[in-house]
């Protein structure tokens, strides 16, 4: 849930904290409650492990200094995580001095005076200095989530039973992965069942599905037109423009060095070498993993990858560990990141647990020259028209980088979209498009993936403005994306008011009787 975004459709008066005065808007998101067990992200975000697809190009401060990636998925070892996932299940076993009481009404739904207390709760465990005002806050939050499902059940809107136990599954599957599959480890924490947890939150998984689908449906479609951004642009005061720091965008070009082949059979024989040890000498696999792994996360630990699901790995890993036996030690697979030797451990359903050993070829100095030459000569052919950049990046980028289906454009972790602040930008890209006109091409400059992988690229400078107020020309893209946001809140105001009675509040959370 995303506190601390208010709707503009009501007002809440509190007597003793709220004041009378204060409007709230209301976010472009669905609320997630804590109270609700939140749906994976549509993207999915593979483990960093060396054995995974390798993430994409993160552009941080150049000041910030860096931690080697973790190789293995590790999920948070704190109690906070749990309270995450399921903060109803944990709150029904520590509150239960609390008498529950009705603190408002949307429609036919209701809120617990309990389900404030867990909201605000949760907000507290990650917010230490938190006013008591803010129960305000989570009642507002509360009753836009009502608000959606009352008015998804006047529309009649339907959440399958399958979609309740599919999301359900997938969240006792995380949970399973936390407790290493202990299913008793986790009834001693939560003092229930798997069974017993999945029947708890089953309704506030169905009000969530409902909440979604309804603000998709209000929201869906909305488009807007360019007299309206410009309308939008025009009835924003003039003292009140945003001003924006000097931005650039840029593309890149990220090209693998070849491995030759003599390395590439020194690996090889390598990992052939290891796997007899381990199938015919008895040599400890684990043993062997710290000494020789080029994995820096799994490595360390014998190789462990932990509990992963069908899905995680590469096609060429999971292919082959899907088909040992609990023990089996495989033959030695090739992936793009090298050699592995693997183990399965341990396999329930589409789980697996396994180790592994990886061994990857050398890149050497007249590997990395080659690179070098090879850009060099894209690069010429893109100046002398022979190709187009987009052409270059298809025919020679690295598929795994994220900007390869971008057109080689690259995103902001930040933002979220293509402008970067100078501050944003890898100290090396800063430097290498320092001095550079717009559509011109830096030379190739190498540097390491997350995973340490070494690696080339030439960036395209796309665009660069200077420091400004906001200018509905400079600036079309982002005005627009805020008058579509406004245009959505106003979409979801009607929709959801239309045929819902105005909520009424009683709300000692808010410590004083109030109407919304």
């Amino acid at each position: 849930m995303i506190y601390g975004a208010i709707p503009s459709l009501y007002r809440v008066t509190c007597a003793a904290h709220c004041p009378p005065s204060t409007v709230y808007r209301l976010p472009s998101t669905v609320h997630r409650l804590p109270s609700t067990v939140y749906r994976p992200p549509s993207t999915v975000h593979r483990p960093p492990s060396t054995v995974h697809r390798p993430p994409s190009t993160v552009h941080r401060l150049p000041s910030t200094v860096h931690r080697p990636p973790s190789t293995v998925y590790r999920l948070p070892s704190t109690v906070l995580f749990l309270f995450f996932l399921f903060p109803a299940a944990l709150s029904a076993q520590n509150d239960k001095a609390v008498i529950d009481q009705v603190v408002a009404t949307v429609g036919s739904e209701i809120i617990l005076l309990s389900e404030v207390q867990e909201q605000f709760a949760y907000v507290k465990q990650q917010q230490r200095e938190l006013p008591d005002e803010y129960k305000c806050v989570v009642v507002q939050n509360l009753i836009i989530q009502k608000l959606l499902v009352n008015q998804a059940k006047i529309d009649s809107v339907d959440v399958k039973d399958e979609e309740v136990e599919t999301q359900l599954n997938a969240r006792i599957d995380r949970l399973m992965l936390y407790f290493n599959q202990d299913e008793g480890a986790i009834e001693d924490f939560y003092g229930q069942s798997i069974a017993q947890i999945k029947d708890q939150l089953r309704g506030d998984m169905r009000n969530q599905l409902l909440a979604e689908r309804m603000q998709g449906q209000i929201t869906g479609k909305a488009t807007i037109t360019p007299s309206e951004v410009k309308q939008f642009f025009n009835n924003i005061p003039v003292d009140s423009l945003p001003y924006f720091n000097a931005e650039v965008e840029i593309r890149e070009l990220v090209y693998k060095p070849r491995v030759n082949k003599e390395e590439f059979e020194k690996a090889k024989s390598r990992a052939d070498e290891l796997r007899k040890k381990i199938t015919e000498n008895g040599e400890d696999f684990a043993e062997l993993a710290k000494k020789f792994s080029a994995d820096p996360g799994s490595g360390a630990n014998g190789g462990d990858l932990g509990f992963q699901r069908r899905g995680t790995f590469v096609p060429e890993f999971e292919a082959a560990v899907y088909k040992l036996e609990p023990n089996q030690v495989s033959q030695v697979v090739e992936t793009e990141f090298g050699f592995h030797i693997i183990q399965l451990l341990e396999r329930r359903g589409n789980i697996v647990h396994a180790r592994h050993i990886l061994i990857k070829p050398e890149i050497t100095d007249a590997d990395l020259e080659a690179a070098k030459s090879k850009l060099d000569s894209v690069q010429q052919s893109i100046k002398n028209g022979e190709m187009t950049f987009s052409d270059a990046v298809k025919r020679f980028g690295d598929k795994n980088q994220a900007s390869y289906n971008n057109d080689g454009r690259v995103a902001n972790p930040r933002s979220g979209n293509t402008f970067f602040e100078v501050a944003d930008l890898d100290t090396d890209v800063f430097f290498a498009i320092d001095g550079l006109a717009v559509g011109d091409i830096t030379e190739p400059f190498p540097f390491r993936s997350p995973d340490g992988t070494r690696l080339f690229r030439l960036v395209l400078l796309q665009s660069r403005s200077k420091p400004h107020k906001a200018d509905l020309k400079q600036d079309y893209g982002k005005i627009q994306q805020a008058a579509l946001e406004q245009k959505n809140r106003n979409t979801r105001k009607n929709g959801c008011s239309k045929n819902s009675a105005a909520p009424t509040c009683r709300s000692a959370a808010c410590s004083a009787p109030a109407r919304i």
